[in-house]
């Protein structure tokens, strides 16, 4: 019998990314033989027939021979087997559990080269004895070694690659990894090992190169950014601007802290970053008003209008000068027009007449632009920076949009770039995104790739079939078609613009505004000569018959003015965005479309620079601007990871992440909390509930080792109806609570089904157990619970019910390096969120949630309060209660008074951040006056995630220059060159890469009264980013953040509508509640 190939880190990994390089091992032999007994292994086969299996020892044996290699000569090495041992499912087992098994055949080959394979090995036990523990998890097979492009020896300039992956592991490799992760060699050349608590598979090839990476060319020298630097004297600019302030309308004074230094510490490395410089030579500007009459209905005609009027009279009225446009009111010009006001007519297809008149407003000065690129202190101009993106959007738009793009703000798509269906008629196009920022080196355009989703052009009656996913027959009556499909259709086509197809070349547009209640053929409605059914009005009219007459009518006109529309004779307009939410599935394959390889994704946007050939543009030269063709190319720094303390009494005490990750092999948690009583509902309705109880098993003999004092399991498992959660959940915790002994539990785990659209049940059981009973709750997927002893899934979640009950994971092994200036004196962090409703949901109220630390000077635990306040706000409100709260909580839980304050502001655009200061630090101070003496010491942080800089490794021939999945290494910072000229800003890539390219995370810090140095407080941020509980990961955001993110999220589901007393009787008026969080579980990190 074959063995099980990989383990749950193999699977894990090959769900991510396809398997390369060097030839993947094949299954080795499953061993026989009872338990307590030596097993003895078989012999696998490699994935080619011509390649032998290694011999595996011990249950579930080693890994097979590599196939063929990638590139290179000869086969991949063969894996080992687990070694012999006793006690395989016991918690006293008195053997050394699977212990060694035997080494991997060395395969010969590599990467274009042919250095010596290396050699796998089997790992160790499962449930070894007390000494052993959780040994280390059954090895897979080492791959062929080699470097790339090495000589005999597998070296070569950019250093040897190491061989094939490696068994071991421990059971919580990688976060969601699977157990037992075995190490492999880096990029180009051998994969991680299986892994597994069956030994397994070989690891494969490189999981990042399943192919070579695009020829990318290094940028000529000199840059275009050196050129113009050349040409600037900066000391005199200064000298210049000494004095001045701000004064052009529209620019904000800056009071935001300047840079205290650039940062030091790391491991310097080259990075490239997707901004290209943008050179200007040209500044004499204008701006124009337009006013167009009759104002244009449709939002499109603005623009044909003034393109019309501008191909007319560009060489009369516009005396040569060729403009650009914003699509409503402001017309800008490079020099000035014949005139200071005027008023022109343009005439459509159709004959329709518009009047535009055109006013000359101001020159447009880019004194204060220069300023900031120089370093003084002055606002960045909003409006010079909408000029040249509106120049720049015209280029694209005007003389390059061969591609037909559509424009949304900043980002174009075009089915040309690529299209592909998510599900039910919606599809994802590519496109890009593009913005003008300054930064230290001058200008940038900051370009990214882009996806988004639009609804599939044509019949409306094929859209139709594709969303409710059959064909359309008589035998869809109108009642039927509305009741089973009605809502979630309309859901998708309410404001959608179709065309009518019955009138030849007059292709008349409308929006869907709703169905009809009845079909069209009984569908009445009053015309000029009496009432008629909508089908005898297009017999009659247009001598059409209906083919679709048991449908209901697209009513596209208003309620006082009905106008109704038979489905098969409309068509969908193309290029419309679709803007709902999109379903589980959709999103899924949408995420799946945009996970380009780092190397992908900048050779994508290298040929987008190239695509729009901006410098050879009629409007490059106009306005003077040239745009770099490569990417900006700098200094970058790694820092170190810190080291990490887990608890003594575990065989490993200190712990230094590797490329931002780690394990629980041979760990406990360094502060175990205690779970008394706890119980067990299973909600799925096809899962035995011996199952259930099989799992609970293993949950607590994993809980047990990794530190927490968890109870056995002393219940029932308890069954409740998914469909009617709100009334089975409380009474189920209620009879679990009369079997405890002391009358009440401290835990409910929840088993859920694995349904994709279980969000609203898994909301409704939060609410329950947080907003109703007052009990921490642990949710699981029956996939995961019907998995034979799923040590790895059950070591994450007892992280988690760690945290929530109170305990602590890890905490730095040395405090004063990690967090310096927090250190030396007691601190509490803040992290706040605020989340918003959906697009076109505008009564939802908006949630603020902030969290602060409880604990000093460990800086893991957390208090939090979460609020609801008016829709779409992103300032928060009665703040200074808020902070207050948390102020005294923290005095609480660590028995001191803080006395200085790092508040991290997650969802904050550089629009707002004026507001920030004026309406958010003045309630901090308030909260802390209230309490304390004296001046609070405030560190004001905001936290960006939603932008589009993106890092890049400078050589992707290196494997020392990024990890194992091509994106850059984790603790990547910059703070050169592309941040702000004079501001406290910073870059930081915290988390190794997953899949697609990494996001880094941009902090701008608006007020800093302890006296951060740019070290220090990337260091802080950085470090903290390895305290996140619910994973063995360093992650994007620190931990504050992403509970307060998290927590706005939870309270969502929290929401509910409640009856308005008094007001009209016929009338049903309603209001948004929040519901307090139980005090029984508000103390608790019950959002972790």
């Amino acid at each position: 019998m074959a063995s099980r190939g990989g383990g749950q880190h193999q699977r894990h990994q090959q769900q991510q990314q396809q398997p390369g390089g060097y030839g993947r091992g094949g299954g080795g032999g499953r061993g026989r033989g009872r338990d307590g007994a030596p097993y003895s292994g078989g012999r696998g086969r490699g994935q080619d027939g011509s390649y032998p299996g290694g011999r595996g020892g011990g249950y579930g044996g080693g890994g097979g021979g590599g196939g063929p290699p990638y590139y290179g000569g000869g086969g991949g090495g063969g894996g080992g087997g687990g070694g012999q041992g006793r006690g395989y499912y016991d918690d006293g087992g008195d053997g050394r559990g699977y212990q060694r098994g035997m080494e991997g055949g060395g395969g010969r080959g590599g990467y274009r080269g042919d250095g010596d394979g290396g050699y796998g090995r089997g790992g160790g036990g499962y449930h070894g004895d007390g000494e052993r523990g959780y040994g280390r998890g059954g090895g897979g097979g080492g791959g062929g070694g080699g470097g790339y492009r090495g000589d005999d020896e597998g070296r070569s300039s950019y250093g040897r690659a190491r061989g094939g992956g490696g068994g071991g592991g421990g059971y919580h490799g990688d976060g969601e990894a699977g157990y037992g992760r075995g190490r492999g060699g880096r990029d180009y050349d051998g994969g991680r090992g299986g892994g597994g608590r069956r030994g397994g598979r070989g690891g494969g090839g490189s999981s990042y190169h399943q192919q070579p990476p695009p020829d990318l060319p290094q940028a000529p020298e000199p840059r275009l950014a050196a050129q113009y630097a050349r040409e600037i004297d900066i000391a005199a600019l200064r000298a210049q601007f000494k004095g001045l302030t701000t004064t052009t309308p529209g620019a904000a004074s800056s009071q935001f802290p300047a840079r205290p230094g650039f940062g030091a510490a790391g491991e310097e490395c080259l990075v490239k970053v997707n901004h290209f410089f943008v050179g200007l030579k040209n500044d004499n500007f204008h701006h124009y008003d337009v006013a167009i009459a009759p104002d244009p209905v449709l939002k499109g005609l603005f623009r044909t209008i003034i393109s019309k009027l501008v191909t007319e009279r560009r060489h009369t009225d516009f005396g040569g000068r060729l403009p650009v446009y914003d699509g409503r009111a402001n017309l800008y010009t490079a020099g000035e027009l014949p005139f200071r006001s005027r008023e022109l007519e343009v005439e459509l297809s159709g004959s329709r007449k518009f009047k535009v008149a055109i006013r000359h407003v101001a020159p447009v000065s880019l004194q204060d632009l220069r300023m900031v690129m120089a370093g003084c202190p002055a606002g960045i101009p909003s409006q010079a920076l909408q000029l040249l993106d509106i120049v720049l959007r015209d280029m694209v738009l005007a003389e390059r949009n061969d591609m037909g793009y559509v424009a949304f703000g900043r980002s174009y798509f075009s089915p040309g770039l690529g299209s592909r269906e998510l599900d039910k008629g919606i599809f994802a196009w590519k496109g890009f995104y593009q913005s003008c920022r300054v930064t230290q080196q001058g200008l940038s355009l900051n370009i990214d790739m882009s996806s988004t989703a639009f609804i599939e052009p044509g019949r409306v009656l094929n859209f139709v079939e594709k969303a409710i996913g059959r064909r359309i027959t008589n035998a869809i009556t109108v009642g039927y078609f509305l009741n089973n499909y009605g809502n979630e259709l309309m859901r998708t086509l309410k404001g959608v613009k179709v065309e009518v197809t019955h009138r030849g070349n007059l292709r008349k547009k409308y929006r869907i505004a709703g169905f009809t209640e009845q079909s069209a053929d009984v569908q009445t409605f009053t015309s000029s000569d009496g009432i008629k059914t909508v089908k005898e009005y297009f017999n009659k009219k247009y001598n059409l018959k209906l083919a679709f007459g048991y449908l209901p009518c697209l009513q596209v006109g208003s309620k006082e003015r009905p106008n109704y529309l038979p489905m098969e004779l409309c068509n969908i307009v193309p290029g419309q965005r679709y803007k709902n939410r999109l379903s589980p599935t959709q999103v899924s394959n949408l995420i799946n479309i945009t996970n380009d390889r780092p190397c992908d994704r900048e050779s994508s946007i290298r040929q987008t620079v190239s695509s729009n050939q901006y410098n050879s543009t009629e409007r490059a030269d106009e306005f003077g601007i040239e745009v770099d063709s490569y990417p900006t190319t700098l200094k970058a720094r790694v820092l170190k990871a810190p080291m990490l303390k887990y608890h003594d009494s575990g065989r490993v005490r200190v712990c230094t992440p590797e490329d931002g990750a780690w394990n629980m092999k041979d760990k406990k948690v360094v502060n175990g909390a205690t779970i008394k009583s706890w119980a067990c509902v299973n909600l799925c309705e096809g899962l035995d509930n011996r199952v259930v109880e099989a799992f609970c098993l293993q949950l607590v003999r994993t809980s047990k080792i990794t530190g927490l004092d968890f109870a056995n399991v002393s219940l029932p498992i308890l069954k409740a109806d998914p469909h009617n959660v709100k009334t089975d959940l409380p009474m189920r915790y209620q009879e679990a609570c009369s079997w405890s002994r002391d009358n009440k539990i401290d835990l409910l785990l929840v088993v859920m089904t694995d349904d994709k659209n279980n969000a609203s049940l898994y909301g409704d059981v939060k609410r329950i157990c947080e907003t109703e009973i007052g009990v921490l709750s642990q949710c699981c997927r029956a996939k995961q619970v019907y998995k034979e002893r799923n040590v790895q899934y059950c070591a994450n979640v007892a992280l988690k019910i760690n945290a929530k009950a109170g305990g602590r994971n890890s905490v730095f092994l040395n405090v004063e390096a990690s967090l310096p200036v927090v250190s030396k004196s007691p601190t509490i962090i803040f992290g706040a969120d605020v989340t918003h409703p959906g697009s076109f949901d505008e009564s939802t109220p908006s949630i603020a949630s902030v969290v602060a630390s409880a604990d000093w000077p460990e800086v893991t635990k957390y208090n939090s309060v979460v609020r609801m306040q008016a829709s779409r706000k992103e300032i928060i409100q009665d703040l200074d209660s808020i902070v207050r709260e948390l102020l005294n909580a923290f005095k609480r839980d660590s028995k001191m008074e803080p006395k200085q304050l790092i508040f991290y502001r997650d969802g904050v655009s550089e629009g707002q951040f004026q507001q920030v200061v004026e309406s958010e630090i003045p309630e901090i101070e308030k909260a802390w006056k209230s309490l304390y003496a004296g001046k609070p010491r405030i560190t004001f942080i905001v936290v960006q995630k939603r932008h589009h800089t993106r890092l890049f490794p400078n050589n992707y021939n290196d494997p020392r220059g990024m990890d194992g999945t091509g994106n850059v290494r984790p603790g990547t910072v910059v703070d050169t060159v592309i941040c702000h000229p004079r501001e406290f800003d910073f870059f930081l890539c915290s988390q190794a890469g997953i899949k697609g390219t990494s996001r880094p995370s941009h902090y701008h810090v608006l007020r800093d009264d302890n006296n951060f140095t740019a070290d220090q407080l990337q260091s802080v941020t950085n470090n903290l980013c390895y305290l996140y509980t619910s994973c063995t990961r360093s992650v994007s955001i620190p931990p504050p953040v992403y509970y307060a993110h998290k927590l706005a999220f939870r309270a969502r589901f929290y929401l509910t509508q409640v009856p308005v007393a008094g007001g009209d009787p016929g009338a049903a008026k309603f209001q948004w509640v929040l519901p307090e969080i139980k005090e029984e579980v508000k103390k608790s990190m019950f959002f972790c």
